[in-house]
């Protein structure tokens, strides 16, 4: 029994040594520091997006809407391609099938519709492709040089859209501008000194400063 328990002393006391070694070493060397921050998987590069390819305005978003100039490519058919304009009823008449809705949806939307119409009697499986050529113009007006309609140019801003109408009048207030987007009510209060951007068919109004 004495030996017994001489023995299971021995062990104890060689687990304790053991322990307290492996803390030494831990410290040592640096061991497990919690402000560290963690390495990042293998795979992180491929799992962060490398930015926005498309902001509002873009092409995948954009609502398409009267005056846009699009070019319609049917594959192997000369005679339905061409290039074609949103009427003022938001319609694009297209050779056979005649009037497809365009106003209100994207350059896929419309795409899709196109083929499915294509497809209903028409042709077998009709390869289409559809593109913006020219957007339709923006407004501007209020106290700049020279209001009215002008063509729409990707990247546009408030600041570019004044320019382009002549600058401002020496009434106008430098410091704002309310813009319209297309096919809303009512207009929004902007700051100049932001990059606000415009898009197709949107009106700008400069107001007038008060002295």
């Amino acid at each position: 029994m004495i030996r017994g328990g001489i023995q299971s002393r021995l062990r104890m006391l060689a687990a304790m040594l053991a322990a307290a070694y492996l803390l030494s070493a831990c410290g040592s060397s640096g061991g497990l520091d919690a402000s560290a921050p963690s390495a990042a998987p293998a795979n992180y590069a491929a799992s962060v997006p490398s930015g926005a390819q498309l902001s509002n305005g873009s092409v995948a978003a954009y609502r398409l809407g009267s005056g846009d100039k699009l070019s319609v490519n049917v594959f192997g058919e000369a005679d339905l391609s061409g290039e074609f304009l949103v009427g003022d009823d938001g319609r694009v008449d297209l050779p056979l099938i005649g009037a497809v809705q365009a106003r209100g949806q994207t350059v896929t939307q419309f795409q899709n519709a196109v083929v499915a119409r294509y497809s209903g009697g028409y042709l077998k499986d009709p390869k289409v492709s559809v593109s913006v050529l020219n957007y339709r113009p923006f407004f501007i007006q209020g106290e700049v040089g020279k209001g009215g309609e002008y063509p729409y140019k990707a990247g546009l801003t408030v600041q570019d859209a004044v320019a382009i109408a002549g600058g401002y009048t020496y009434r106008a207030n430098t410091g704002k501008a309310f813009v319209r987007r297309a096919g809303q009510d009512r207009e929004v209060e902007v700051q100049t000194n932001q990059r606000v951007a415009i898009n197709p068919g949107d009106i700008i109004r400069i107001p007038e400063r008060f002295f």
